[in-house]
């Protein structure tokens, strides 16, 4: 029999290799498509759920009960918390909503990842500061009565402890807070914000230096409800796997325990929009968000907060592991809210995109 010649063997050798080449090109640019398909995906799913916890706890912003804290911080006296002169940070209700700027992340400054500042204006309290937040990215502090409440069906003698009917005691425990220890009781004039202890049969018990609350009545039936007071900071910290992840810390009456929310938020951008209405101790505010700004050029006064009534959010997202992303250079730049991210520090070929979005303070629109 005849063989091969060397010619046609290195013909049928070439041709193999050319066909394994492509071969391996194929696989290597599917791979890339699922790694790239995949970080896409996955930015997409950890924004949606950012977004969903941020709107839902920025919309209850100055919700007192069924008036809201502008209206009961214009009438002295109508407010009331019960932590003596001068509250911790966490029990401050006479504000509702506070920010903290990160230096050099103001519209149309350019933020290098992995280079950012590490301060905020204002100074963060120790309070905030000792949840170790990310350099570079915003704060926001909320503080109010959640949306679910039970009505008061009985008052001791001396206020000293109040009790709801057991059935509806599960609208204090939502949102995994199965023992909580702050309360607001309010009606369409009044709210009184304290510590408390429930025995999980629908009745608290307060402090007897509290004094309070002889100035509610149960009837009629219905108007005095007692609701879960939250104070709430949301920040980018370093997550569980080692990457940023947004955080909320819930403050339970000796300091904020954080909980890690959504892995892979890396920036947190937010603009506040101020009510035209300057002085809102003489006059409702009239809805008209006149002026949108950092927190950094805000004065950082309980009046000056008192006139947000609507927060602009801008987050920077990044996939979980390498995705296949183009290298980072200009044209693979996001920006938030006028902020513009500078991969460069960050070169780990993950998917990164923005989110914005518009939130309005339910509860502070027209003086509702």
């Amino acid at each position: 029999m005849l063989g091969m010649s060397l010619l046609e063997l290195m013909i049928a050798v070439l041709i193999g290799t050319i066909l394994l080449i492509g071969l391996v090109q194929v696989f290597n640019a599917s791979r890339a498509a699922y790694q790239l398909s995949e970080g896409m995906g996955r930015v997409q799913e950890n924004a949606r759920f950012a977004m969903d916890y941020l709107q839902r706890d920025l919309r209850m912003a100055g919700h007192y009960g069924c008036v809201n804290d502008q209206s009961h911080l214009q009438v002295p006296g109508a407010l009331v918390t019960h932590f003596g002169a001068a509250p911790p940070f966490g029990l401050d209700f006479g504000t509702s909503v506070v920010g903290y700027d990160a230096d050099g992340t103001a519209p149309g400054d350019v933020l290098e990842l992995g280079s950012e500042a590490t301060t905020w204006t204002p100074a963060l309290p120790a309070a905030v500061a000792g949840l170790n937040p990310l350099p570079g990215s915003d704060i926001v502090v909320l503080r109010y009565l959640s949306s679910s409440g039970a009505p008061l069906t009985a008052m001791s003698a001396g206020g000293d402890s109040i009790s709801v009917p057991v059935a509806r005691w599960g609208a204090l425990t939502q949102d995994g807070v199965a023992n909580p220890t702050l309360f607001g009781v309010a009606d369409c004039s009044h709210v009184d914000i304290f510590q408390g202890v429930a025995n999980g049969s629908g009745t608290v018990t307060l402090d007897p230096s509290v004094g309070l609350i002889e100035r509610y009545t149960v009837q009629p039936a219905g108007q005095t409800m007692l609701h879960r007071a939250e104070s709430l900071v949301y920040y980018v910290g370093t997550g569980a796997g080692g990457g940023p992840s947004l955080f909320r810390a819930r403050f339970n009456g000796a300091a904020y325990v954080p909980e890690e929310l959504v892995e892979g938020v890396e920036n947190l951008q937010l603009l506040f929009g101020q009510d035209q209405v300057v002085d809102l101790g003489a006059a409702a505010p009239s809805g008209f968000m006149a002026f949108q700004n950092p927190a950094s050029a805000i004065t950082n006064t309980e009046p000056h907060w008192r006139r947000v009534g609507m927060v602009e959010v801008g987050l920077l997202v990044r996939s979980p592991d390498a995705a296949a992303s183009a290298d980072p250079e200009e044209v693979n730049r996001k920006t938030a809210l006028g902020v513009v991210f500078d991969p460069t520090g960050a070169a780990d070929r993950r998917f990164r995109d923005s989110y914005e979005t518009t939130v309005a303070l339910r509860n502070r629109l027209y003086g509702n």
